[in-house]
């Protein structure tokens, strides 16, 4: 491992104790730690309803299917993301398509979307179901893509897998104002961990309800959902559902996690800051630096795109665990093979060209990335 990762989780003594005692306690799993988990995230986001499942890549196929998405659907995203986010519309038989983003935010470009939306309803190919992906922790436009899908009758959601946290519009990032469904991420680099897990929040019972009979083997023992009188050992399967349960040990380290967010969100935008300021004079696009984001990541672009592979392997080198994000997705083989091509989606391929993801994260010391910035330095001068 690198001495300086480009990402990392922060352990207290207090989520060791909140999974102690889940260790202790008679329930590992199906417990009361999830459902308190669930509130809690539902509280930070102000959504009506929050379900907790094993990871953020099992939400967002649970999600898909909620919304009732199949073979014969469409589904859209944007191309600079993790697979994740195109994959579950495959895992639901429907098609997948991109849309470019925006240069100055990474983002899916709403300018793109009206666009392709327009054209898509001149050949009746629209999606039934659009994933915009906070890219690095940072809201994309919601309110103007939201307006765009009302026009044309597309559901939402959003990948906020890097935005536990995030404001959009000062209003918290998964409160699905603009969107049918959020999906959060918990997995360790993330901006706070439950080990691994995911969470989809939604304002709307009958979908929520759908994402907790999917999560688990589409099963119900509730009476009021039967067909007929259950015994006391009772359960009827109503749909083809999965095992995406989380438990309760996640749940707990999730659940004091959330404790801490403001302090993670706090050190991350102060660290961001110190990039921003220290990076001025390099030959790199800067982030903006969106006080409203969760600041998962921190991303810049080397003016000089040729040099990439050369500043990431002197970074390596030297201990520094710098990164990219991300490899477009429509460039992967499975995607290629679908039909896609390079060239597709040119400002996808221009940011990845030259991409480099810097260390982030809330046990980062000012020395440390000190180090990382004056090694960048160095390397960008001798590439």
């Amino acid at each position: 491992m690198a001495l300086i990762p480009y990402g990392k989780q922060h352990l207290s003594e207090q989520d060791y104790a909140a999974v102690l005692e889940v260790l202790k306690s008679d329930y590992l799993t199906q417990g009361p730690q999830v459902p308190a988990f669930e509130a809690a995230v539902a509280e930070l986001t102000e959504a009506a309803h929050a379900v907790a499942v094993n990871s953020a890549t099992s939400a967002l196929h649970l999600a898909c299917l909620a919304l009732g998405l199949g073979p014969g659907d469409r589904l859209w995203t944007s191309p600079i993301t993790f697979v994740a986010s195109a994959n579950c519309g495959r895992y639901c038989g429907a098609e997948v398509d991109f849309v470019d983003i925006d240069p100055h935010t990474r983002n899916l470009c709403p300018q793109q979307l009206a666009q392709k939306l327009a054209q898509a309803a001149a050949t009746y190919t629209l999606p039934k179901v659009l994933v915009v992906v906070h890219m690095a922790g940072a809201s994309a436009p919601m309110a103007e893509i939201a307006a765009l899908a009302k026009r044309y009758q597309v559901a939402i959601i959003e990948d906020a897998s890097h935005a536990m946290g995030a404001y959009y519009q000062q209003a918290p990032v998964g409160g699905c104002q603009y969107s049918d469904i959020s999906v959060f991420s918990f997995h360790p680099v993330k901006v706070v961990t439950a080990g691994e897990a995911g969470v989809a929040t939604t304002q709307n019972a009958t979908l929520a309800k759908a994402l907790r009979q999917l999560r688990s083997h589409g099963i119900t023992r509730d009476a009021e959902d039967s067909h007929a009188a259950l015994p006391p050992w009772g359960y009827e399967q109503h749909a083809l559902g999965m095992n995406y349960r989380l438990s309760d040990i996640h749940a707990a380290l999730g659940r004091s996690q959330l404790t801490q967010l403001g302090s993670f969100i706090a050190r991350r935008f102060a660290l961001a800051e110190r990039y921003h300021q220290a990076l001025a004079d390099l030959p790199v696009k800067r982030p903006v630096l969106d006080p409203e984001s969760a600041w998962h990541l921190y991303l810049i672009e080397l003016e000089h795109a040729d040099t990439r592979r050369a500043v990431f392997e002197a970074m390596r080198a030297q201990g520094i665990g710098v990164n990219v994000h991300y490899i477009p997705v429509h460039t992967q083989p499975y995607y290629q093979a679908l039909g896609f091509q390079l060239g597709d989606f040119p400002l996808a391929e221009q940011y990845y060209a030259g991409a480099l993801t810097l260390p982030l994260y809330p046990d980062l010391t000012e020395q440390q990335q000190d180090t990382v910035i004056a090694a960048l330095q160095k390397v960008i001068e001798d590439a």
